[in-house]
């Protein structure tokens, strides 16, 4: 009965952070910091069921970077990617539930302008904010740096487009691996700033990722 719960909560806060702004779900889960924790372990047991695990890509490919690259980890969970990499690695996510982790919003992180080799979007690109969240990953990008996206396919309604619409915000595509089951795992090297006036920008949107009732 208590495994049903937490798999119908787990279900109800997943949908609450597609659906909600960075802010808002902030505020959800520092209203009730026990809800943060519920959802990641709803999120961990669905991890147990991919045919791969998405942060072990992205760790092969930071593992090949220079050790003096600094890391912008966004969504980061439980900061696993600066346990497992040797880089200095910045932690980011809505909450802190272990130490070193920096709680807050995507979209406006304390990162200085410039300051990063890489951002990492590990299955991150959660909320109605996604154009905001890869505006801050340009910001705090040094020129050249790189975005690293992993996300599940099925969000995807037209990968092109999606590809097409990133580089609009000042990216150039590296690398699209479309060869592992269920995940995209996309690469960007910041090329320039993105274009001052709003209404240049592209409004970027993904399909939500839905878990269905056991």
């Amino acid at each position: 009965m208590l495994d049903r719960l937490k798999a119908a909560q787990f279900r109800y806060l997943n949908e609450k952070l597609y659906t909600s702004s960075g802010s808002d779900a902030q505020k959800l889960f520092q209203g009730d910091p026990s809800a943060f924790q519920i959802y990641h372990e709803g999120y961990q047991q669905q991890v147990k069921k991919w045919p791969v695990k998405p942060l072990d890509v992205i760790v092969k490919r930071i593992q090949k970077m220079p050790q003096t690259h600094k890391i912008a980890d966004m969504g980061c969970g439980e900061a696993e990617l600066s346990k497992r990499v040797s880089q200095t690695v910045r932690s980011f996510d809505l909450v802190a539930t272990v130490p070193g982790v920096e709680a807050c919003d995507m979209a406006r992180t304390p990162l200085l302008a410039r300051s990063m080799d890489v951002a990492v979007y590990c299955l991150a690109l959660m909320g109605t904010e996604l154009t905001q969240y890869l505006l801050e990953a340009n910001r705090v990008l040094k020129p050249g740096g790189h975005l690293l996206i992993a996300e599940v396919e099925s969000r995807f309604d037209n990968i092109q487009a999606f590809t097409s619409d990133v580089q609009r915000l000042g990216f150039s595509l590296k690398k699209l691996d479309d060869t592992q089951k269920v995940f995209y795992f996309l690469e960007f090297t910041k090329l320039r700033d993105p274009p001052v006036k709003k209404a240049k920008l592209p409004v970027l949107t993904l399909k939500p990722c839905i878990y269905k009732k056991r």
